[in-house]
């Protein structure tokens, strides 16, 4: 006797699968863009009643839209900066956490057309430019940090797996101590000039630098690759015995200098994702300063 497909088992696997797909959806593309076509609708209807809407007065930001603008660019400034505090409830729906980051990013770029419009372009050297230029600086590191979010986290992965498999920041210390441990008994039999340019490499901090240097990923004064440098100089001008001690260490310095440009190209990726931030939040207070500034000046001295 014939059967009839399970339907209802079907559908719930079709469901399912379409479930499993919202959830690994990312924040920019949460709900189809959705808050990426109303910020996008937005701004056009704003800026096609700037060109097109008769307004009285010489100043824009004094006229009825100007004023109208400026209310909804503050407020939408200050809910923008309560996404901190939503990161602290993580709930489903429509109002789930990726949503609330999508309308973040969506509606902090449409404030960049608010305030900009509510300017009127009347730029000068106040108070209510440095409002509008703290705004745009906010946007970019918002911009930038998308950027990192986006990008970076997959270029840690990859840093951390090579032919022997992943590795974590910690096992690369480790690495690095046991390696310094090798060369420094190795280095014993060395005569005075070997045994200094290894103590270099011993002696230096792998954390050193400056700021600019763990940024970048760049250490200009390595003394690991100043050692190989030099021991390699050194065992060309002496004569190689059948125990090559120079050599030897030589393979454990790049073993070492290898060691060191993962973790510090670790190092560098890391303060990529976190250094955003330090631009991001201090510069958000400030432009709420300055917002609170612009909104006094504009209503008790303009």
């Amino acid at each position: 006797m014939a059967t009839t497909p399970n339907k209802p088992a079907v559908a719930r696997k079709t469901g399912a699968s379409r479930q499993r797909q919202t959830t690994h959806q990312g924040f920019l593309t949460h709900r189809n863009m959705y808050w990426a076509k109303l910020s996008g609708g937005l701004a056009l209807v704003l800026i096609l009643l700037y060109i097109f809407v008769p307004l009285p007065g010489t100043h824009f930001g004094a006229s009825w839209l100007g004023y109208t603008l400026g209310t909804i660019g503050a407020l939408l400034i200050l809910w923008l900066t309560m996404l901190g505090m939503r990161k602290r409830a993580i709930t489903p729906g429509r109002w789930s956490l990726k949503a609330w980051t999508s309308a973040h990013v969506y509606l902090g770029l449409l404030v960049t057309v608010i305030g900009t419009l509510h300017s009127g372009f009347y730029f000068g050297w106040n108070v209510h430019t440095l409002a509008w230029a703290l705004m745009l600086l906010v946007v970019a590191s918002g911009i930038f940090g998308i950027y990192a979010y986006a990008t970076l986290p997959r270029a840690l992965s990859a840093n951390r797996y090579d032919e022997d498999g992943a590795i974590t920041e910690k096992q690369m210390i480790e690495a690095l101590r046991s390696l310094d441990r090798q060369i420094h008994d190795a280095a014993q039999p060395l005569d005075a000039q070997a045994a200094m340019l290894v103590g270099r490499s011993l002696e230096q901090d792998p954390f050193g630098g400056r700021i600019w240097n763990r940024v970048t990923g760049n250490y200009p004064d390595c003394a690991t690759h100043s050692a190989i440098v030099e021991l390699r100089a050194l065992r060309a001008s002496r004569q190689r015995t059948k125990d090559d001690l120079l050599g030897r260490i030589e393979a454990q310095l790049s073993r070492k200098e290898a060691m060191l440009e993962r973790l510090r190209q670790h190092l560098k990726l890391k303060s990529w994702l976190q250094a955003w931030l330090f631009v991001h939040v201090p510069v958000t207070f400030a432009l709420i300063a300055a917002l609170s500034a612009h909104v006094v000046s504009v209503f008790f001295y303009w």
